[in-house]
């Protein structure tokens, strides 16, 4: 049996294998258009990011990087792939770069004003518990831990399943998270905001391309229509049949200790 630490090496080298391929299908235009559109604009709703301390774990090469800046943030990124981390540090200078993992950090605790996941907790199974509790311990009072996540229960995910098996894209340990078991996990440390489900064609064929093998030059036609047709599939999806869940939870404060972060 594997232990966590092997578990996080092979999940490392396996990462900084395909990080090339990785970064120009997820950095691409019509996938950061994606983010911006269906992800990062309801993560963050709400939210005042400016002069707060950031931290994206799980970040990769800074997906969502640009936008948390433009937020005014003071963003850092943490990642257990060396290679990801390096692209991280030349495209996001300002920021600063962890490589590390996010069940020991290692940062003080209460630390964060806000932990934002794009896609990173369904690679830390079944490790999920304690990567939460490691958000928990070094997010402030009233901070905001946001993310989105392929979600259990639904059809997307016996399908996902099925696909995880033979794509070697995917480590075996990969596994959308149940967003009704984590929540009874947390209820006494976090509130929980908003709790949104969405992700149809466009989720499957412009911002996961890489899944799919399809050259980006095909991507940048057909994304305009199908951003469209995700918008408005969006207003009518239900959780059965939505491919990702956007999350916004608040750490409960300390008598007293409330951080402001709303408009």
């Amino acid at each position: 049996m594997k232990s966590t630490r092997d578990e996080e090496r092979l999940q490392s080298a396996h990462y900084d294998e395909i990080a090339r391929e990785y970064d120009r299908h997820y950095s691409d235009e019509t996938s950061e258009r994606y983010r911006e559109q269906f992800v990062n604009g309801p993560m963050t709703e709400g939210i005042d990011l400016n002069g707060r301390d950031v931290l994206e774990p799980m970040c990769g090469s800074g997906s969502t990087a640009q936008y948390l800046l433009s937020k005014g943030a003071h963003l850092s990124g943490l990642d257990i792939s060396p290679a990801l981390m390096q692209t991280f540090k030349e495209k996001w200078p300002e920021a600063t770069a962890i490589c590390g993992s996010i069940l020991d950090t290692g940062l003080p605790d209460e630390s964060f004003d806000a932990v934002f996941v794009v896609g990173g907790l369904h690679h830390v199974q079944p490790h999920l518990d304690p990567a939460i509790d490691e958000i928990y311990r070094i997010l402030r009072p009233g901070g905001y831990f946001c993310f989105a996540e392929p979600h259990a229960r639904s059809f997307p995910d016996t399908v996902r399943r099925l696909w995880y098996r033979v794509d070697r894209l995917f480590e075996r340990n990969e596994e959308a998270i149940d967003v009704d078991d984590i929540k009874s996990k947390n209820g006494a440390r976090f509130d929980f905001i908003t709790t949104r489900y969405a992700g149809n064609l466009a989720y499957l064929l412009v911002y996961n391309s890489m899944v799919f093998r399809i050259p980006l030059r095909w991507k940048r036609v057909y994304a305009p229509p199908l951003l469209a047709a995700e918008a408005a599939i969006n207003r009518v999806l239900r959780r059965g049949i939505s491919c990702f869940v956007v999350c916004q939870w608040r750490k409960k404060p300390a008598l007293g200790a409330a951080q402001h972060l709303e408009h």
